[in-house]
């Protein structure tokens, strides 16, 4: 099949890709617009985990305020020079990012920062729930595990469903970002404050 120059264009819009890396992308999803895109996402989130290893120290702070003020989120996100820091696609980054904090109520950034006691109450919930439910012990493990990762999928932003692409999750959509913008970017951390809640 013939790829065309129409198809290309409307790719590379739709990515931001090279030309070549368009073309190729159709080519290998014989013309299919959204096999394109998957292969271009693919070879984007290649590129992205070879930069994962960079320092970065730049960046910005995002505040973001919501619901005339109920809501306020304020998240540290790094990339590696300041020129990109100053960049508007990596500053509409952070600013996603604060949004999804603000909607989706994360309580840490990476599965490694939820402390093993947090875990282990969890466990200990699943498993007080599998013998109330009367299920059988030899699957209390599976039913276990489930729940705990059901727990971190709700409670861990790089694992959350992005909320304007519940498709992907927000470490794809870092990833995707870091493939864009050429550099290691680093969601550090963030604060989310609801007005009326108690302090922990």
């Amino acid at each position: 099949m013939a790829i065309t120059t129409e198809q290309i264009k409307e790719l590379r819009e739709a990515t931001g890709a090279g030309i070549l890396d368009c073309r190729k992308a159709l080519e290998k999803a014989g013309g299919d617009f959204e096999k394109a895109v998957d292969v271009l996402r693919e070879k984007g989130l290649a590129t992205a985990a070879k930069r994962s290893g960079r320092e970065a120290s730049e960046g910005v702070v995002e505040l973001y305020s919501h619901g005339n003020g109920r809501v306020g989120v304020m998240v540290e996100v790094n990339c590696e020079t300041d020129f990109v820091a100053r960049s508007e696609a990596f500053r509409e980054f952070a600013h996603e990012i604060a949004l999804q904090i603000a909607a989706a109520v994360p309580e840490y950034v990476n599965e490694d920062e939820i402390p093993e006691a947090v875990l282990e109450d969890k466990r200990q919930d699943a498993r007080n729930m599998a013998r109330a439910e009367g299920k059988p012990e030899r699957i209390w493990d599976r039913i276990i595990e489930g729940r705990l990762e059901k727990f971190k999928d709700e409670v861990v932003l790089m694992r959350q469903p992005y909320i304007r692409d519940d498709s992907i999750t927000v470490e794809q959509l870092l990833l995707q970002n870091v493939a864009a913008i050429g550099e290691n970017v680093l969601i550090r951390r963030f604060e989310r404050w609801e007005l009326g809640e108690n302090a922990a």
